[in-house]
């Protein structure tokens, strides 16, 4: 994708997987098939995507992040996001307590004093990005006790071709081989699938990545381990960091109110209340209390409160249900309903907090599995998914030279044609009723092949197969309205008259809810298929391939004959 795309033999490749961040970034290698999350020097696993430098020294990670409060002139936090776009179209909300954004003929640089003494230094973005992706490299390098090489990294959905390039030729600078760019939420469905003891099935995931400064969900369909991204929405009014805002806003008034002083006036002060807005949120994900103090929070007045967890989810309640509409906004973009999702995987620092993922439970069937610390005690740090994914990734493909990577990832080849509608057999339940049983789930990736056993009858016999396109819909059954009773609103109204406080509707039936349920509809038939003198007990094996054309191929057998019924559909 890069002409300065650094290039090692697969015999000589040391590869990790990187989720570089705009809050934090993440870097992963595998163990014995297992994807580990390194800790750098520090022994931080979540490192702050943050520089810093202070007497001609460069700090980064969780160190430079403490300068935010001392140094924030000569402190480079939030630039991940800037890489590959021109000055005019960055936002520099998050960088007003460091260093500010500047246009450097049309892109964006950072002036810090990087030297001990000398003037001050403008660094590019990419200048920036280089540095930070040194310092992670070195980290990997000394855990695993060699020098790095290569690497795949995660990048957001709507990271555009410019931002890719971009982020290459960072990487390329820091003499990094990066093997292939994958999505987040395809990363972050990979750590799961790639589980021991997870069974990989034909699957409808959303991907909920909520970050400290974004938050981006995703409609994946997973196919027997292939992904496809059906729909994907991005949202930067509803992240981490609004929700240690709600805590700021939250402690300064209750300072103000005490003293007759806002804190928020002074960057210094702002600066201390939002490092400890977010600790305070993170001891709010474990515990039901946490503790908030500030040293000479302002005008040298000492400031100490607390909270419980019921109020915060209070005050924030509206940050809270913009996650949750966000979720349903992408499942409703996707064109599907809630009872279309099979799991839910919650991804990112922010998916830490247990109201979201309740939130969640709530706005999905119980089927559907929320995959979240809060709900599943298996489940995977949220902060460490991308990461866990990008490494197996970068393990399974670590052995192949550059030049198959880049065409077998290439738009021509991963841009594939997809099943619109299901392909599977008509049964008959127990009433008798045909029923649609799917053996190709829709949005399947072609060529795809499929093989389903079909039970014949006990007795044995003569058994017709047929072959048919469905697809889902949402059956509603609303409760029967009911009848009035006369007598007991005549008895109501006698008690009112009477001034009888007793309560009537108490002995009242609560409402029914309507019931929604997903339902197989039929659709066209593609072919029949008739299978002989089947055994007794026997079963007929029907194989379906859908070639990369659309045509389709329908072989029946009974199961251990040698022959059978194949016949083929044009698209």
């Amino acid at each position: 994708m890069s002409d300065s795309k650094v290039s090692v033999a697969p015999s000589e490749r040391t590869v990790i997987g990187i989720t570089f961040g705009n809050s934090n970034s993440s870097i992963a290698c595998t163990v014995d098939d297992k994807a580990e999350v390194i800790a750098n020097e520090d022994g931080d696993r979540q490192i702050p995507t943050i520089l810093s430098y202070v007497d001609g020294d460069e700090y980064y990670g969780q160190q430079a992040k403490n300068f935010l409060v001392r140094n924030p002139k000569n402190t480079v936090a939030y630039f991940k996001d800037f890489l590959g776009k021109d000055f005019a179209a960055v936002d520099p909300t998050h960088n007003h307590a460091s260093a500010h954004p500047e246009d450097a003929d049309g892109t964006v640089a950072f002036t810090v004093q990087e030297k001990e003494e000398g003037e001050a230094s403008k660094l590019s973005v990419s200048e920036v990005s280089t540095r930070y992706l040194r310092r992670l490299i070195e980290a990997a390098s000394e855990y695993l006790g060699k020098k790095v090489t290569s690497a795949v990294m995660t990048v957001p959905t709507n990271f555009s071709d410019k931002q890719k390039e971009a982020l290459l030729a960072a990487a390329a600078a820091a003499n990094l081989e990066v093997l292939q760019l994958i999505n987040e939420p395809v990363a972050a469905a990979l750590a799961y699938d790639a589980r021991a003891e997870t069974e990989v099935q034909d699957k409808i995931v959303v991907v909920a990545d909520l970050g400290g400064t974004r938050s981006d969900v995703a409609v994946v369909a997973s196919r027997s381990g292939m992904y496809t991204i059906l729909a994907t929405v991005h949202d930067y009014d509803f992240h981490g960091t609004a929700l240690d805002k709600v805590l700021i806003d939250h402690f300064s008034k209750e300072f103000i109110k005490k003293h007759q002083v806002d804190p928020r006036e002074n960057a210094r002060s702002l600066a201390k209340l939002k490092a400890e807005a977010e600790s305070t949120k993170k001891a709010l994900s474990l515990s039901t209390n946490a503790s908030f103090s500030v040293e000479s929070l302002a005008n040298g007045i000492d400031f100490t409160s607390s909270i419980n967890r019921l109020r915060y989810e209070t005050i924030a309640r509206s940050v809270f249900e913009g996650f949750t509409r966000l979720v349903d906004s992408a499942v409703k973009k996707a064109g599907l309903d809630a009872l279309d999702i099979d799991e839910v995987i919650l991804s990112g620092g922010t998916s830490h907090t247990p109201r979201i993922a309740a939130n969640l439970g709530y706005l999905f069937p119980q089927t559907t599995k929320i995959l979240a610390p809060s709900t599943t005690p298996a489940a995977i740090n949220p902060s460490e998914l991308n990461a866990r994914g990008a490494a197996l990734q970068a393990s399974l493909i670590q052995e192949y030279e550059a030049e198959d990577i880049d065409q077998s990832t290439h738009a021509a080849v991963t841009t594939v044609p997809h099943v619109t509608n299901a392909i599977g057999v008509i049964s008959l339940n127990e009433a008798g009723e045909e029923v649609f049983v799917p053996v190709i789930a829709p949005e399947t990736a072609v060529p795809a092949r499929r093989t389903i056993h079909v039970a014949a009858p006990k007795d044995g016999g003569d058994v017709l197969v047929k072959i048919a396109e469905g697809n889902t819909h949402i059956k509603v059954t609303k409760p029967e309205p009911k009848v009035k009773d006369e007598s007991k609103a005549a008895k109501v109204e006698d008690a009112d008259e009477e001034g009888d406080d007793s309560d009537f509707s108490d002995d009242e039936e609560e409402e029914e809810e309507e019931k929604r349920e997903k339902v197989w509809k039929i659709g066209s038939t593609l072919a029949e298929a008739a299978v002989r003198g089947v055994k007794k007990g026997g079963k007929v094996e029907v194989t379906i391939l859908v070639d990369a054309n659309l045509s389709v191929t329908v072989t029946t057998r009974e199961v251990g004959a040698k022959t059978g019924v194949r016949g083929t559909l044009s698209a």
